[in-house]
């Protein structure tokens, strides 16, 4: 028998908050078990669960992971556009002229993660 990922697991500085970014940013939910203050927060969504977990550290290097997400029912652009509207950032610009390419965010603590075209951009419709 083999594993599965039960759930991405994040250091943060404030889990509930994070969680509720990445709820927000991924369509899902905050778990109803969770409250602003706990250590832990978990998103629940139609993917991995994703589980924040309180550190005393702050974040200081670029992440060894990240998150690629792909729209489901917006452009690239657009996703970029909501997203930062949430509180993430922009990080660096990978898109090219031809419509290819990606564009780096980071989360409201810093956290690297990619947006990339959506599978209607990808097939050129």
């Amino acid at each position: 028998m083999t594993s599965h990922v039960r759930h991405l697991t994040y250091d943060s500085h404030d889990a509930y908050a994070q969680a509720v970014f990445w709820a927000e940013a991924l369509g899902g939910k905050v778990s109803d078990e969770d409250v602003p203050g706990d250590p832990e927060a978990l998103v629940e969504w139609a993917g991995t669960p994703m589980l924040f977990v309180t550190v005393p550290e702050p974040k200081a290097v670029k992440n060894r992971l990240h998150v690629d997400l792909q729209p489901q029912d917006r452009t690239r652009d657009e996703e970029v556009a909501r997203l930062l509207a949430l509180g993430a950032r922009q990080v660096a610009d990978h898109r090219v002229a031809d419509g290819r390419g990606w564009v780096t965010l980071a989360d409201p603590e810093g956290n690297e993660f990619c947006v990339e075209r959506s599978v209607q951009e990808r097939e050129g419709s």
